[in-house]
């Protein structure tokens, strides 16, 4: 049976809760070998992490953009927000982790390609692990932020602020995915760990 799930972001995605009783797989229906399912899905993180982070990327730059564009509009004690320090300075750290996160994006999008997909297993899995924390946090921060210089607008789902709102809505959706921020972190160094011990011995 299925039973469609409401969740707080990305209510497009189809969520969905499945219950299996008495599920019998004909041997012919069975993919890989029996039991051993959850390598399969192992085998596809790291493209699952990457979409993830592209997609992290792209609304932490929507967000700068759209806060960025209406701090040269509105207007308080008589000067454009922009011209107060204190909104420079949340535009400046969102800028600068969204330039960070794009960065180390391009550089592993590029091993990506020039590795096997061999390579790509035993090499990217941590780095993607902790690219995948790093994107989701700065998407976190972005979206934050914008709703902090969107003030009320920000805070409903039409007018100026109404594409903040949403992505502050959906951020959940992209950190849980693929791993929580917290296994990324420790898969990440855990792998480093594994990599040490490796060329420690050679």
């Amino acid at each position: 049976s299925t039973r469609q799930m409401s969740c707080q972001g990305l209510w497009c995605s189809g969520t969905t809760f499945i219950t299996l009783e008495d599920v019998k797989v004909p041997v012919e229906h069975i993919i890989g070998e029996e039991n051993k399912g959850f390598k399969c899905i192992m085998y596809n993180f790291n493209q699952e992490r990457l979409g993830i982070i592209v997609g992290c990327v792209r609304f932490s730059r929507v967000c700068y953009e759209d806060a960025f564009k209406y701090a040269h509009k509105r207007k308080t004690f008589g000067k454009r927000l922009v011209d107060h320090g204190v909104i420079r300075n949340k535009l400046g750290h969102m800028i600068r982790r969204i330039e960070a996160t794009q960065s180390w994006l391009n550089d592993l999008v590029y091993q990506c390609k020039v590795m096997s997909p061999k390579e790509q297993r035993l090499l990217l899995g941590g780095p993607l692990a902790l690219l995948k924390a790093q994107a989701t946090q700065t998407f976190e921060f972005c979206a934050r932020e914008a709703t902090q210089i969107f003030g009320g607008l920000g805070y409903t789902r039409t007018g100026q602020g109404s594409r903040v709102e949403r992505l502050y809505r959906e951020v959940r959706g992209f950190a849980i995915p693929g791993g929580s921020e917290e296994i990324m972190l420790d898969l990440g160094v855990r792998q480093a760990m594994k990599m040490y011990e490796f060329t420690s011995k050679m």
